[in-house]
């Protein structure tokens, strides 16, 4: 699983409510563009380069997977939606909201629509203060400079000083009240691609499931009568054994667990896989055990119909997993949710996502995001 791109964007304004403008963008970039990580502080400065009202200036880090010529897309259609009207004549002007791309990680862009860094820089204070804010340790790719270096070195004599604050929409978000966070869900439903990106935003640390380490996966779809019950005790004996180092291993520069399996699934899916003789044996160990794992205080069920995890099994090319029938999936699935009926002491919340695509669609990240934030304000 790729890390997340990290973008540092440039917003100003010098037309009508300039912070209000402000404000509207960043709330339209983390809802419909990338996740705001970090929101600087507001500064004022004259206007650079032609003659006009101050701007109001500031500074955002945002997380995606997307690339840079899509975000470029992206950003130029916000301020198509605030306003912003672009002109084929040379020179600045006044505008009512302006988004440019200052970094994208530390690499070097340059084509025909987009140049990065920003080749301008090094030259504007109103870039480099608010980039500050953001303790992003970014590293100029071609000059070698940190921003504090960049600053030193600016030779930019124009005010730029901070006058506000702006709201951060990441701040509403209430993902770290949580301690430990399981996030369950048939194959192909995402939970593991959930699992770092939430990592990823919110400094969380990582547990993920060590299934292409097991030696029986492979020979169990091939016969699933023969290896079903081996497999099925090698998963048990290495997620206990991982769960229970992992949670015992506080790590203090994370801000809490995230895991993108749970105990229980072994199982859901013994239950499915081996005979009625075998799960009689399976489930006495299971229980012995299960009594030693600690629970999670979020239990995320990801929903996705039948045709969808087909499509994404697919999609994902693993070769031992393209032959699995439909009726094993949704046995599968049955066995998900006659656990969490019978188990209503977790808190558990279930999302429908077989319509949603929270990798490409920004929208229905934040939707989960959101999901989340109610499950807490429940309890």
């Amino acid at each position: 699983m790729e890390q997340q791109n990290k973008i540092v964007l440039s917003i100003g304004s010098n037309q009508g409510d300039r912070k209000s403008f402000i404000q509207q963008a960043i709330d339209i970039i983390n809802q419909e563009v990338a996740t705001v990580i970090a929101v600087s502080k507001l500064y004022e400065s004259p206007s650079w380069g032609f003659e006009s009202e101050p701007f109001y200036n500031c500074a955002v880090l945002v997380h995606t997977s997307k690339s840079a010529s899509k975000i470029l897309t992206k950003v130029l259609k916000v301020e198509k939606q605030l306003g912003r009207v672009r002109s084929d004549e040379k020179g600045y002007s006044s505008r009512t909201i302006d988004v440019d791309l200052i970094s994208f990680n530390n690499e070097i862009i340059a084509t025909t629509n987009l140049n990065i860094p920003h080749p301008q820089m090094q030259n504007r204070l109103f870039v480099l203060l608010p980039m500050q804010d953001l303790i992003t340790y970014f590293v100029h790719p071609v000059l070698k400079q940190t921003v504090s270096e960049l600053i030193q070195n600016c030779k930019d004599t124009g005010s730029c000083k901070a006058v506000g604050v702006l709201k951060n929409p990441f701040h509403t978000t209430q993902i770290l009240n949580y301690k430990f966070i399981a996030i369950e869900g048939n194959i192909g439903a995402g939970k593991t691609t959930l699992a770092h990106k939430i990592a990823e935003d919110f400094n969380a640390k990582k547990i993920l499931e060590r299934f292409a380490d097991n030696p029986f996966l492979p020979k169990f779809y091939k016969d699933q009568a023969r290896y079903a019950f081996p497999l099925e005790m090698s998963f048990l004996a290495d997620r206990y054994q991982q769960i229970s180092d992992d949670l015992a291993q506080l790590d203090l520069f994370k801000d809490f667990i995230i895991a993108d399996y749970h105990i229980f699934k072994s199982l859901i899916f013994a239950q499915v896989t081996v005979t009625e003789d075998e799960f009689r044996l399976y489930r006495k160990l299971f229980e012995i055990i299960y009594k030693e794992i600690p629970k999670p205080d979020l239990y995320i069920y990801l929903y996705q119909n039948t045709e969808r995890l087909l499509q994404n099994i697919k999609k994902r090319g693993r070769s031992y997993e393209q032959e699995i029938p439909s009726e094993y999936l949704e046995k599968i699935n049955k066995g998900y949710f006659d656990f969490i009926k019978t188990h209503p002491d977790l808190n558990i919340l279930v999302l429908d996502v077989s319509d949603r695509d929270f990798v490409k669609n920004q929208s229905d990240y934040i939707f989960i995001l959101e999901e989340i934030n109610k499950a807490l304000l429940k309890n």
